[in-house]
């Protein structure tokens, strides 16, 4: 279980571009088809390592870890996920001058921005879709109607994520 967990997280940890939000697809699968989390167990998992500082992919693979083999499992998880980015950052830290101009490294950053973007377009359409598949409810409505004002609240009058969020919560509460 412990090996499984760090290969898991190590494959996941070597191919997260884009941040955290663009591998959940990713790690959804991974939680879900080893029976290491249910759904409702992982969007529950997603929203509170969203809500922790730091990567909400470290956060999910901590979280993961620890509810599929308590603090060794969470330990293992996050040291699979964070292994890849800190070997990556201490061997291009020797190189950094000589590639920050390069075309080709450029190039292919570029070209990872649309799959990313659609990654967590992915996520947060498939994390916001409910678990029994009724999209007719109101507390989905309800859920819609925290995304839009949010949305038009961060692009309007640019406000604060701090704030949106603290808000997000609160219309939560009062709605659910």
């Amino acid at each position: 279980m412990l090996g499984e967990l760090f290969i898991v997280f190590l494959k996941i940890g070597c191919v997260s571009f884009g941040g955290g939000y663009a591998v959940i697809p990713i790690i959804q699968y991974e939680a879900l088809s080893r029976g290491w989390m249910t759904q409702g167990e992982f969007q529950q998992a997603v929203s509170l390592a969203g809500m922790a500082p730091g990567s909400i992919a470290t956060n999910a693979a901590t979280l993961i870890g620890y509810q599929s083999a308590g603090i060794t499992g969470a330990v293992i998880a996050t040291a699979g996920m964070v292994l890849p980015s800190l070997v990556l950052v201490i061997v291009l830290s020797a190189f950094i001058l000589r590639l920050q101009n390069n075309k080709w490294l450029s190039a292919s950053f570029y070209g990872l921005k649309p799959m990313i973007t659609g990654l967590m377009v992915y996520a947060a359409i498939h994390f916001g879709y409910p678990n029994d598949g009724s999209i007719l409810s109101w507390s989905f409505a309800g859920m819609l109607l925290i995304v839009a004002c949010s949305l038009y609240l961060l692009l309007r009058y640019k406000l604060h994520p701090f704030i949106i969020i603290a808000g997000a919560g609160a219309a939560g509460i009062i709605l659910f």
